[in-house]
């Protein structure tokens, strides 16, 4: 079904999720955020994809939720509709690889949307951060739990409390991007890192995507045990049979997620 607000476009197993509100920054509003969330639910049920790029058209990747939006609701109806928790659900759900093609300016919301990819990397021009505080708010997608994840506590409240943007160098550095490209290197970048995800097994991806993710909120004995159950699991695939038939026979494995 065609989307407005956003490009859902597969190539072979790999899809791109290109958020297209070009002339209001790719702001997330209401109509973006269900059309997201149907995206990332149709990827989830297709066992043909194994890798998803997200990224923004135009110059931007996503410069906040829709304030013109959230000005226009009622407190009751803001409850009960957070576009950027909304989104960056939606994005974190999906169970295959997710990367982050950032494109430009990533703040607000639109850096929620980032952090709840599994792998960011950005162009040279894109900036990083958390107005929220400016205008009297704070995030409400996940920032203030995700960022501290990934960047560390320190330099996460620096950036929440503060609410000035860092750049694309800055954001190499402390670790929330894990490549700074050209921007007209950008797509081929994330395509390659797609490509890279695919010829993995994609059984032994998802369970390792697990680990890490549940992982983070457990005692190290806890993920240590979901660990051990996930790699048990694994050995009972045909993948793994095919990966050390593959080493042995020094050749390329061919993986089929079975």
């Amino acid at each position: 079904m065609p989307r407005k607000t956003i490009i859902h476009r597969k190539e072979e197993q790999i899809v791109w999720l290109t958020l297209n509100r070009p002339l209001a920054g790719n702001t997330i509003n209401l109509e973006l955020a269900n059309n997201l969330s149907d995206a990332c639910r149709e990827i989830n049920q297709d066992e043909g994809v194994r890798a998803v790029i997200v990224t923004g058209a135009g110059q931007t990747f996503c410069t906040s939720a829709d304030l013109d939006e959230l000005s226009s609701s009622t407190l009751d109806k803001l409850s009960r509709m957070n576009q950027a928790s909304l989104a960056s659900r939606a994005v974190a759900s999906i169970n295959c690889p997710v990367i982050a093609a950032i494109n430009g300016d990533a703040l607000g919301a639109g850096l929620e949307l980032a952090l709840s990819c599994d792998i960011r990397i950005a162009s040279e021009n894109a900036r990083f951060g958390f107005p929220e505080t400016s205008y009297g708010l704070i995030p409400g997608g996940g920032g203030t739990q995700r960022l501290p994840r990934i960047v560390g506590k320190g330099k996460a409240t620096e950036m929440i409390l503060i609410a000035e943007p860092i750049d694309a160098a800055e954001a190499y550095r402390v670790g929330l991007v894990t490549k700074v490209v050209p921007g007209e290197r950008l797509a081929e970048e994330a395509e390659e890192i797609a490509k890279r995800l695919v010829s993995r097994a994609p059984i032994a991806v998802r369970y390792a995507k697990e680990a890490v993710n549940k992982g983070v909120d457990m005692t190290l004995e806890q993920g240590l045990r979901l660990e051990a159950d996930l790699s048990f699991l694994l050995q009972t695939t045909e993948d793994r049979a095919e990966g050390i038939r593959a080493f042995l026979e020094k050749r390329t494995a061919h993986f089929k997620g079975e």
